[in-house]
């Protein structure tokens, strides 16, 4: 068992040097919340925790699959690019532009590089597959978004055009609101190959434009393999959104994507008018993650797990995907340390692809020392300063072995690439014994 350590209970540590070096990482979380407060929007109180347990422990029983460690749970079908998107091995986006004819609230695109730039700007996607393809590169699942990539419906069926050509075996898809997909353009994009649509439905649309989606949605599914819907779920929005998985169960489409609903760091007054809050804890490791969605709102998991638990015991016959923002984070994870040289202190885990190794503090370190001298184990370093022992996590089960009573820091890290080399980065220490820990299930 692994304790998170967190403002609220780092009392807990007995060790004070373990405390002091714990309490640098409270200091960088509690900083970084007075970041987000100071963009103007407001922090749950409270952390749902037991309600989530609760939610999820109805979704075990209703036999849903929980998919990269629980930050995804699926009922009856999930779109294989979903699944790849786990490491994002072989997958790649694209985009023209950033241009979109609408203005939702919560859109993120705005923190993307160079946002200003690709408004009135374009990029070439056709062109870069042919490049990719050139210095083979094996991709496996292409994806066209924007903005709206519809609003460049040349440049969008020459991508898949280009897709078809260069990668015959990818499985590529396609994201759109639907205002711009005709009968026309539906059967264009069948002939060059597109083999999955998704299309968002706002819930803050009137039920006029929702219509008109859900109207573009039926039609796709006269043209093209796979129909999916992806979007945001709202706090309290589980009854309306219950109505609207039962009309796409009636239409026939795979499957939904219901998506942790995120705070782009922007539109804080659109945010607080709506009582929404960040969670209380918004990341499981807080990292600069090149996913530019922004930080999960409170409330919305609990409706994502709900509506999956109403599919299931509904017996719907679509897909249902919750995908929390944890779940989007784990591929940048993946690519930055996965088959990567590391040191004989560190251990890659497969539950969140980052880096683990344990560490020992102050008054522990000679015990914890003499200890491997016993047990003939060389492959530990010391710090002097901040002083500790770091091992690796193979070796807490053999201090249990010895009956030895000390508190284990489990520390977090990653590897980064900077201008001088490869930097082995630790984002957290968190809390166990080598009596609770558990060396498959903790890592």
């Amino acid at each position: 068992m692994i304790t998170t350590l967190t403002s609220d209970n780092l009392d807990i540590i007995r060790n004070p040097a373990f405390a002091a070096y714990a309490e640098t990482y409270r200091r960088i979380h509690d900083d970084f919340m007075v970041q987000l407060a100071a963009t103007g929007i407001e922090i749950a109180a409270d952390d749902q925790r037991a309600e989530t347990e609760a939610a999820l422990a109805r979704l075990r029983a209703l036999e849903a699959t929980f998919r990269n460690g629980g930050r995804s749970v699926v009922a009856n079908a999930i779109s294989p690019a979903c699944v790849a998107c786990q490491t994002g091995e072989g997958s790649a986006t694209f985009f023209v532009s950033l241009q979109c004819h609408r203005d939702c609230y919560y859109c993120f695109n705005p923190n993307q590089v160079e946002y200003d730039f690709y408004q009135s700007h374009q990029r070439n996607p056709a062109e870069e597959l042919a490049e990719g393809a050139a210095a083979g590169y094996q991709a496996a699942y292409l994806a066209l978004t924007g903005g709206e990539p519809l609003v460049h419906r040349g440049e969008t069926l020459a991508f898949f055009e280009a897709a078809q050509r260069h990668f015959p075996a990818a499985h590529t898809r396609l994201y759109t609101t639907g205002d711009h997909t005709n009968e026309a353009l539906l059967a264009d994009l069948r002939d060059a190959g597109l083999q999955e649509i998704r299309f968002s439905i706002r819930m803050h649309d009137l039920a006029r434009g929702q219509r008109h989606t859900l109207s573009r949605i039926a039609l796709a599914r006269q043209y093209i393999p796979t129909v999916m819907v992806e979007m945001p779920v709202l706090p309290g929005s589980a009854e309306v959104m219950k109505e609207l998985l039962l009309e796409l169960d009636e239409l026939g489409i795979h499957s939904i994507n219901l998506l942790e609903f995120c705070y782009p760091l922007n539109n804080a007054e659109a945010f607080n008018e709506r009582g929404f809050q960040i969670k209380k804890r918004p990341y499981q490791t807080l990292y600069n993650y090149w996913y530019a969605g922004g930080v999960p709102i409170a409330g919305s998991e609990l409706v994502c797990l709900e509506l999956l638990a109403f599919g299931l015991e509904r017996g719907l016959s679509i897909g249902l995907h919750y995908c929390s923002l944890e779940n989007k984070l784990t591929g940048q994870n993946y690519q930055q340390n996965a088959g990567q040289s590391l040191p004989p202190t560190h251990h890659f885990s497969n539950q969140d692809y980052l880096l683990k190794s344990a560490k020992v503090f102050g008054d522990d370190i000679p015990r914890v020392f003499n200890a491997f001298r016993s047990l003939g184990y060389h492959d530990f370093t010391r710090s002097q300063k901040p002083r500790y022992l770091e091992f690796h996590v193979n070796q807490i089960p053999r201090l249990a072995e010895l009956g030895l009573d000390v508190e284990v820091g489990l520390s977090t890290s990653t590897l980064e690439e900077r201008e001088d080399g490869t930097v082995l980065r630790e984002l957290k220490i968190d809390l166990t014994t080598p009596q609770q820990f558990d060396l498959h299930r903790d890592v």
